[in-house]
């Protein structure tokens, strides 16, 4: 009973320091490392050749954290008008409340020791999805984080970088961009093989194993695997009348069944004190768009940039783009695809409150 209570009390914490931006105590995490595509790309692909980019106007406008923490309202290449929710973790966890890209030339060691990101906007599971945008395809996301822990190394000391590297939080999301953009859209690569989008699902869920087990071989002990958000409630997947295309939930839905299972079976199979944990993304983001109002938002159907904010993203969603709304907090989306700072933070609050209080 007093162990229940205890928890009780820690969760409870928990939600009242992220919804009010105050971090946690520094506890047993000391840093945060990151994986995946532009839901948690905290500017990454300014530093590549391609055209996914929101390094300009309006990306970032509500990033208001001064000068001196990297924000104050302007861009930073997240594709968001503020924080993303991997911001709002790290914060919750005692650490920085924005979480560096490492490939930001101006970023040093000092920095980058509390926190990483090597995800990429575009990317996915299956190569080809990165290749279709030019983005850091899931093996150089994880070639730059062992060029990462070499640096950690000879700037901690060996003994001191294993210690983060073990007891850091690894956090990995993608997937949407396999299906939407590469399986549904254009199918190149696997997606292009598979006859049902369950068959590629599989295939995915495959290469999301084997990526743990190889973060896993590094030196990784704390891994939150995310699944699929309802990607048929994406303002630029909705249908006539603004309805929510249900196929596209479902295959999210089958995935994270899938995802779960890959995760029994890691934490079964993997030793030295692993713990793997499945990110709901899905649910926070559907308890948003079905009650809206408890959350302060007013509209979940169209994206807050651009004239219509169905379709605009991305250079679309530019500082010429007429109509951008004044308050990006009354909407879920901010673009076509990318939640706003406001539906990040619900997601972070969450996850926090639900799954990510086990490794304070």
């Amino acid at each position: 009973m007093c162990l229940r209570r205890d928890l009780a009390v820690a969760v409870a914490f928990l939600h009242l320091s992220v919804l009010s931006g105050e971090p946690a105590a520094a506890g047993k995490v000391p840093a945060l490392i990151v994986f995946g595509d532009s839901t948690v790309d905290t500017g990454n692909n300014n530093y590549l050749s391609t055209v996914v980019r929101s390094d300009f106007a309006p990306y970032g406008r509500d990033l208001q954290l001064g000068a001196g923490a990297g924000g104050g309202g302007r861009p930073t290449g997240r594709f968001s008008n503020g924080r993303l929710a991997v911001d709002f973790i790290s914060e919750a966890f005692g650490l920085p409340p924005l979480v560096p890209p490492y490939l930001d030339p101006a970023v040093n060691m000092s920095s980058l020791a509390a926190g990483a990101c090597f995800a990429s906007a575009g990317a996915g599971y299956d190569n080809a999805t990165s290749d279709l945008f030019s983005v850091l395809p899931l093996w150089k996301e994880l070639d730059y984080f062992k060029e990462y822990a070499a640096k950690l190394r000879s700037f901690q000391g060996a003994d001191a970088a294993e210690e983060t590297l073990s007891a850091a939080l690894y956090l990995v999301s993608m997937g949407t961009n396999d299906f939407l953009e590469n399986y549904y859209a254009v199918p190149r690569g696997h997606a292009a093989e598979y006859g049902t989008p369950e068959a590629y699902g599989g295939y995915l869920l495959g290469v999301a194993e084997s990526f743990v087990r190889a973060l896993h071989a590094l030196g990784a002990r704390k891994v939150d695997l995310n699944g699929l958000p309802p990607m048929g409630c994406l303002p630029l997947e909705r249908g006539a009348g603004g309805a929510c295309t249900e196929e596209y939930n479902a295959v999210a839905e089958r995935f994270n069944a899938g995802l779960q299972d890959v995760i029994a079976r890691l934490n079964g199979e993997l030793g030295g004190g692993a713990r793997i944990v499945y990110g709901d993304v899905y649910g926070p983001v559907a308890a948003v768009l079905q009650d809206p109002a408890a959350y302060g938002i007013d509209n979940v159907k169209a994206g807050c940039c651009g004239v219509t904010g169905l379709f605009e993203m991305g250079y679309m969603c530019g500082a010429r783009s007429p109509l951008t709304c004044t308050d990006a907090s009354k909407f879920a989306f901010w673009d076509a695809i990318h939640p706003t700072e406001r539906l990040h933070r619900a997601i972070a609050d969450a996850k926090m409150n639900t799954t990510l209080y086990v490794f304070l």
